[in-house]
C-alpha cells in the first residue's frame, strides 16, 4: 500500500541523557520528522495512553492527552524501566503492537542486541546516532503506515458487513409480519365468504327434514275428528 510522500511520521524519542535526547532530536527534525521527546519509559507510555495508575503517578509536566505516533525511538539503559521494558509494554499492548520500536545503546552487547531484537525490535543502533541510522527508519515507518490503515480498512468493512446482516434481518422480520397478516385475512375472508352462508342454509334444511321426518309434521299433528262421533243437539 503506497503512503503519501508529504505525510509527516511522528516518532517518540526516550532517553534519560538530554544530550542524546537533543542529539537525536535534531537528527529526526533534519530527516522531517515530527518528533515528542521524553526522559523515561514510564512518561513515554503515559504520553501512549498505557500509564499505570498504581505505580506510575502522572507527571504535570505532560498533557494529560495521547497522541499518535508511528515510531518510537528509546535508549536501552535507563533507570526505573528499560528501553527493552519498554519495548515489551509497547508490543504487549493490542492498540500499540504495531507501532515500530527502534533500540539504541552505547554499549555493543551482542546477547543484549538479540534480546531486543527477539522481543519485537525493528533495529538496534549503536550510539552516537549517525545521520545514516535515520534512512534506516523509513522502511519500518511505512510498514507501520500500511498496517495501520488495513487495519482501518477491515475496521471499515467489518462495519459495513454487520449493517447488513441487520438491514438484512430487519427485512426478514418485516416480510414475516406481512406474510401473517395475509393469512389472517384470508382466514377471516374464508369465514364470512358465500360458501360458508350457503352451508350453514344446507344445515338449516337438513334440520328441517329431520324433523319431518321424526313424525312432527304440522298435517300429523293435527286433531282429527271422525263423523260418527259428531253428535247434532
Amino acid at each position: 500500500m503506497a503512503v503519501d510522500a508529504e505525510t509527516q511520521f511522528h516518532v517518540l524519542a526516550v532517553d534519560d541523557s538530554l544530550i542524546d535526547r537533543k542529539l537525536i532530536e535534531r537528527l529526526l527534525k533534519n530527516s522531517s520528522y515530527q518528533v515528542t521527546t521524553v526522559d523515561s519509559g514510564s512518561k513515554a507510555l503515559e504520553l501512549l495512553g498505557l500509564r499505570d495508575e498504581e505505580t506510575d503517578p502522572p507527571s504535570a509536566s505532560l498533557e494529560q492527552q495521547e497522541i499518535e505516533v508511528n515510531l518510537i525511538i528509546t535508549d536501552y539503559c535507563m533507570p526505573g524501566m528499560t528501553g527493552y521494558d519498554l519495548l515489551k509494554r509497547i508490543k504487549g499492548s493490542s492498540s500499540l503492537k504495531d507501532i515500530p520500536v527502534v533500540i539504541m545503546s552505547s554499549e555493543n552487547v551482542p546477547s543484549r542486541i538479540n534480546r531486543c531484537l527477539e522481543g519485537g525490535a525493528e533495529e538496534f543502533f549503536l550510539k552516537p546516532v549517525q545521520l545514516s541510522d535515520m534512512k534506516k527508519l523509513k522502511p519500518h515507518l511505512l510498514k507501520g503506515k500500511s498496517k495501520e490503515h488495513q487495519q482501518e480498512t477491515e475496521q471499515e468493512q467489518e462495519q459495513e458487513d454487520n449493517n447488513n446482516i441487520s438491514s438484512s434481518s430487519s427485512s426478514s422480520t418485516d416480510s414475516n409480519t406481512s406474510i401473517n397478516n395475509s393469512n389472517k385475512r384470508k382466514a377471516m375472508d374464508e369465514g364470512l365468504s358465500p360458501e360458508g352462508t350457503s352451508s350453514n342454509t344446507t344445515n338449516g334444511n337438513k334440520k328441517r327434514k329431520a324433523i319431518d321426518g321424526g313424525g312432527l309434521s304440522l298435517e300429523r299433528t293435527r286433531p282429527r275428528f271422525s263423523s260418527s262421533s259428531l253428535t247434532v243437539v
